[in-house]
């Protein structure tokens, strides 16, 4: 399935395997691997049932549940930044394990959906805290349930560093991670330049109206006009994200909430994917093998964009590479 870079040991650290994904003919580009699939993809279809979880400081978040009512193994699913309960890479990861026999429960981060969430702060790179609470939230209602979780991109930098924080007691027995920022000064720096820019006016546009629909209801102590007329994220969260958690400024938030100086401390089963072309980061960012914890795998493809990895079939039709991709590892490592 793939080719080890033959290059480290895996007995006091992780591994970097290369890839073997090969973009569709047709979507060879970093651009045409993110785009495609977030604008022309229909949304995969996918039945929820829907559950509001009552967090310990007053405030909730949203779930949503698929597949089977009852089983052994529930794999938790985050999103990525803007992202919910209607990601397309989300849902289709979802209808790949609930065809393997999982259940699976998408947790909508807090501040994410359409209703304010109660509480003036919402969800950002480093707030496991939710994250950590639900996975033994679903340990008490159910202890001999076998615990999974996968994010994307914001979501793959809150779940490796909750996976960090919680070392040997983390609840979950393996997890799928796919387009980890690792560092994120680097990563808002690069969304500041060039072609990155579209990505960063779309995301920050979305952003935008995600907190000023809020702060309508729940006022924030911040300068609201100054948020909604930062221009790139770095002024963003200096504005917004780092007074609101109590950061310094957002320099103080990258270094200590990115998920670069969390992945040493993981302990379970792990797979993180990466393509070397993200227009969202740059290949510097990749840690090296030392960087890794012994059950951590970081596999790097040359393409695939930022949650794109859209591959051909046998017949040339185009289809999501990373979601059975994703699923697959799971499955094995937390088998019937």
């Amino acid at each position: 399935m793939n080719r080890d870079s033959g290059m480290y040991e895996r007995s006091s650290h992780g591994r970097i395997l290369v890839s073997d994904f090969e973009p569709h003919p047709l979507l060879r580009g970093p651009h045409a691997q993110t785009m495609v699939p977030a604008l022309l993809r229909p949304t995969p279809k996918l039945a929820l049932r829907r559950e509001r979880l009552e967090l310990p400081d007053g405030d909730f978040v949203d779930l949503a549940w698929a597949g089977p009512a009852r089983g052994s193994r529930l794999a938790v699913l985050v999103h990525g930044l803007t992202g919910g309960f209607q990601s397309k890479y989300l849902r289709g990861t979802a209808r790949e394990l609930i065809a393997r026999g999982w259940r699976v429960v998408i947790l909508q981060l807090r501040g994410g959906g359409d209703e304010p969430n109660r509480h003036a702060r919402c969800y950002h790179h480093g707030d496991t805290g939710d994250l950590r609470h639900l996975w033994r939230v679903l340990r008490q209602r159910d202890p001999g349930v076998r615990l999974a979780a996968a994010g994307w991109s914001l979501g793959a930098n809150v779940l490796l560093k909750a996976l960090g924080e919680e070392g040997t007691t983390a609840p979950v027995e393996a997890a799928a991670a796919a387009c980890a920022p690792f560092r994120l000064l680097p990563c808002a720096e690069k969304l500041r330049r060039g072609t990155a820019r579209l990505y960063q006016a779309r995301l920050l546009r979305d952003l935008k109206a995600i907190v000023a629909r809020k702060h309508a209801a729940v006022p924030a102590p911040v300068d609201m006009d100054a948020v909604l007329a930062a221009r790139d994220f770095i002024e963003f969260d200096d504005r917004y994200t780092a007074p609101l958690n109590g950061f310094r400024d957002a320099r103080d938030y990258y270094e200590r909430c990115e998920c670069g100086g969390f992945v040493g401390a993981i302990r379970r089963p792990t797979l993180i994917v990466n393509a070397r072309d993200d227009p969202f980061m740059t290949p510097a960012v990749l840690p090296r093998a030392s960087a890794l914890a012994p059950p951590v795998t970081l596999e790097v493809s040359r393409r695939g964009g930022h949650v794109g990895f859209i591959a051909a079939d046998a017949h040339g039709r185009p289809y999501c590479w990373l979601e059975p991709h994703l699923a697959d590892f799971l499955d094995r490592t937390v088998a019937c």
